[in-house]
């Protein structure tokens, strides 16, 4: 497979440029839903390609100001170190399991998705904290403390799983720092591709990265990132990230292996495709008319 890959990157590089948000939580699902991925080279192969992906847009938003760089490394402080253990915990699972750890590493990959899934809903409606303006945010002792926790715990699911570099880190600064929301963006999006390439380094040495998978992924993710991001979708951010979050539930949710899981995947993806087609032909509906001038 080639182009297939390729059409892929080219996705969630479109999906990313155009949103901003999404990219990383897929791309794992993806490889092991749609092409078959063992979970353990879908997860390095996606944390690889993540961090390549995610250095563009790292560095537009520190040339744009918009990375608070004493928050990314007090967070990194605590996230490169555990992303690490995260990845030697899931070698660990590949080696002393055998045939029984690709299972382990699928619910684990599963289970992150549902959570990041929720908090991804979560993060359409809490904007606790929030600040309108821009004023400078001086980090206190506590908060540096607090930054290194933060990084440990969901750095150690990022080596693990590949799920939640965005997701989780995003929806927590939300929640504790108060930042204005291209500053929570930015910083997400920086300290995402420092810890990704830790945890990418990780799973290369590993031997879990596909790399010709990796080379066609990026034929098409960065054009897609690049060419989409200078377009702006017309859908709110509330109704992306409910539709986002959404399939990263639907996919945790098959990854786990529930009970009826491909037909409630089937389901959720046809009743989500028709939602936002609803929402489509009612902002048509409702968009402003232009007035005919009227012969004389």
């Amino acid at each position: 497979m080639t182009w297939q890959f390729t059409l892929t990157g080219l996705l969630i590089g479109s999906i990313v440029g155009l949103t901003g948000m999404g990219g990383g939580s897929l791309m794992t699902p993806i490889l092991v839903i749609v092409f078959g991925f063992k979970p353990t080279y879908a997860v390095g192969t996606d944390i690889v390609h993540g961090a390549i992906f995610k250095t563009f847009g790292a560095i537009r938003h520190r040339r744009l100001g918009t990375v608070h760089g004493h928050l990314t490394l007090w967070m990194f402080l605590g996230s490169g170190p555990l992303s690490l253990a995260g990845v030697g915990v899931a070698t660990l699972i590949k080696h002393h399991y055998g045939d029984s750890a690709q299972s382990i590493e699928s619910y684990a990959v599963g289970a992150a998705l549902v959570a990041g899934g929720i908090g991804f809903l979560a993060k359409s409606f809490i904007k606790r904290g929030v600040k309108p303006d821009d004023r400078p945010f001086i980090l206190t002792g506590r908060d540096k403390i607090i930054a290194v926790i933060i990084g440990a715990v969901f750095g150690f699911v990022v080596g693990l799983t590949s799920v939640g570099s965005g997701t989780f880190f995003g929806l927590v600064m939300v929640l504790v720092y108060p930042l204005t929301m291209p500053k929570i963006v930015g910083t997400d999006i920086f300290h995402a591709a420092a810890l990704l390439w830790v945890a990418g380094i990780g799973h290369l040495v590993s031997g879990n990265v596909d790399l010709h998978a990796t080379a066609w992924l990026l034929t098409g993710s960065i054009p897609g990132v690049l060419i989409s991001s200078r377009f702006t979708v017309r859908l709110p951010d509330v109704v992306l990230r409910i539709a986002l979050g959404t399939i990263l539930l639907l996919s945790g949710i098959k990854l786990l292996k529930a009970p009826g899981s491909s037909w409630i995947l089937l389901a959720g993806l046809i009743a989500l495709g028709i939602g936002l087609a609803a929402y489509g032909l009612r902002a048509w509906l409702a968009r402003p008319r232009s007035v005919e001038p009227q012969r004389a």
